[in-house]
């Protein structure tokens, strides 16, 4: 059985990955309709990784005696003055989620729930990986500038990043 407390942090994450899940299809339908299909190809992929993640959530607060209750969002951005500062905010938010999870650890270890930290702990080292590869989309875009060859790259390089995703 889980606390009402940690029952209660876990709905607020399951709140955040839905949420998550919405910022980063606004972002891929941002890079379509600006013709960067690779980094929308990415982006998506990333919008269903997100929507797996809060499922993971529900599915786990449900067997444990919690009872998962969907909350109301917030509408996402939809609009950025260019890729650079689209995965910025993909870095930020990444950082921010994995706040969020070091959290609900703090709180299992208050608890001395260790059912609850041993199902967390996929998601720290998640987190540990989503925020390397952010930065790591992040350095590569200032790497190549403003240059449209490099750009070109870039999004090729997206594409098959969310090719090789979907193949693990």
């Amino acid at each position: 059985m889980i606390s009402k407390n940690l029952e209660k942090a876990i709905n607020e994450q399951i709140k955040l990955e839905e949420q998550s899940s919405r910022i980063y299809m606004a972002m891929a339908s941002w890079c379509e309709v600006n013709g960067l299909a690779g980094a929308a190809k990415f982006l998506y992929a990333h919008s269903d990784e997100e929507r797996d993640h809060m499922l993971k959530f529900v599915h786990f607060l449900n067997d444990r005696g919690g009872h998962a209750q969907l909350q109301e969002l917030e509408a996402p951005g939809h609009s950025w003055n260019s890729l650079e500062e689209l995965f910025k905010s993909v870095l930020d938010h990444e950082r921010y989620v994995t706040s969020k999870i070091n959290d609900l650890v703090d709180i299992c270890l208050e608890e001395k729930d260790h059912t609850t930290n041993s199902f967390l702990q996929w998601f720290v080292t998640e987190q540990i990986e989503e925020e390397s590869l952010a930065q790591e989309i992040v350095d590569k875009i200032k790497l190549v500038g403003e240059s449209k060859g490099g750009n070109f790259h870039l999004d090729m390089f997206l594409s098959g990043l969310a090719q090789a995703e979907a193949g693990a």
